[in-house]
């Protein structure tokens, strides 16, 4: 967690910095609400800062109130409101602008570090809700709805820049054979590290998710179909390369892949290329399993179960 304090006072600055250093805080600095606001539109932006309320430029207050209309996109940014002013007085005001808390000057070390702390479990707490409603809870990868999403956000970027994203549906072999005759918790430790497996190899921005079951979708932007295939057989060898120890013993497990890729066609949907993967993955598994085939335009759509 980084901190930012905001201070137009260089010897009040000067004095929580202090108390920062001490507690091993990392924080960065600002000496008014204009050079504030700049940092925390940033991109690595802080998630906590420490605001004074009498500044020039604009005020502690309204650069609250700045902070607050960042949360529409999914940012929240802890405020502690730092004042001489009466607390009773003007706790209300403070707080009706969307700060989180409030500490008088001049500011106690243990008290300022207590309410960073606090500050720090709420933060957590909400990044581990966020990626709870997010995530898959058995696998730890996107869930089917935020995967279809990020598809669905490479198909828009593609019809508009004409740069292609790669699309693979995976899906392990003989998987209700694993239920069936070992037990759902070795089926539940095949499909976990599967996942780890299949998003181990991937780059900081392809992205993984569960589709259902034991299926999964990996999108990855900027790859052309032969680039697709290639990156899905890699990933292929290495889910099969190692056994998967379960509580049933040690498992030698395989899937198969259909690749297709995204297409600056207008008329191209994400049910479109949900079925061309899925296309391209009934013909692996009809010819043998364990393989990657991808999707062309003569490959005929085909709905049969696997």
């Amino acid at each position: 967690m980084k901190i930012l304090l905001v201070d137009d006072s260089k010897v009040d600055r000067a004095r929580v910095s202090e108390c920062l250093e001490e507690s091993c805080f990392d924080f960065v600095t600002a000496e008014n609400g204009i050079e504030a606001w700049e940092i925390l539109q940033a991109p690595d932006a802080p998630s906590f800062a420490l605001l004074d309320w009498v500044m020039p430029g604009f005020d502690g207050i309204e650069l609250c109130r700045r902070i607050r209309t960042l949360g529409s996109n999914g940012t929240y940014i802890y405020t502690v409101m730092l004042t001489a002013k009466d607390r009773k007085k003007n706790l209300l005001t403070a707080m009706e602008a969307g700060a989180d808390d409030y500490l008088a000057k001049p500011v106690d070390p243990s008290e300022l570090r207590a309410r960073i702390l606090v500050g720090k479990r709420i933060l957590d707490l909400q990044q581990c809700l966020r990626f709870s409603a997010t995530h898959d809870f058995l696998t730890n990868l996107l869930s089917r709805a935020e995967i279809l999403a990020s598809l669905e956000r490479e198909l828009v970027r593609t019809q508009r820049e004409g740069r292609p994203a790669g699309v693979i549906m995976a899906d392990v072999d003989g998987f209700k054979q694993i239920n069936d005759t070992l037990g759902h918790p070795a089926g539940d430790a095949v499909l976990a590290e599967v996942a780890r497996r299949l998003k181990s190899d991937l780059r900081l921005y392809d992205v993984a998710g569960r589709y259902g079951g034991e299926e999964f979708i990996l999108v990855l932007p900027g790859c052309d179909l032969n680039t697709a295939a290639r990156r899905a057989d890699e990933i292929r060898r290495l889910v099969a390369r190692d056994p998967i120890v379960t509580p049933a013993g040690a498992l030698s497990v395989t899937v198969s892949m259909g690749v297709t890729v995204t297409s600056c066609d207008l008329d191209t949907t994400l049910e479109t290329l949900l079925q061309r993967a899925d296309a391209a993955l009934y013909r692996a598994k009809k010819a043998g399993r364990n393989r990657v085939d991808a999707f062309s335009l003569t490959l005929k759509l085909d709905g049969k179960s696997r």
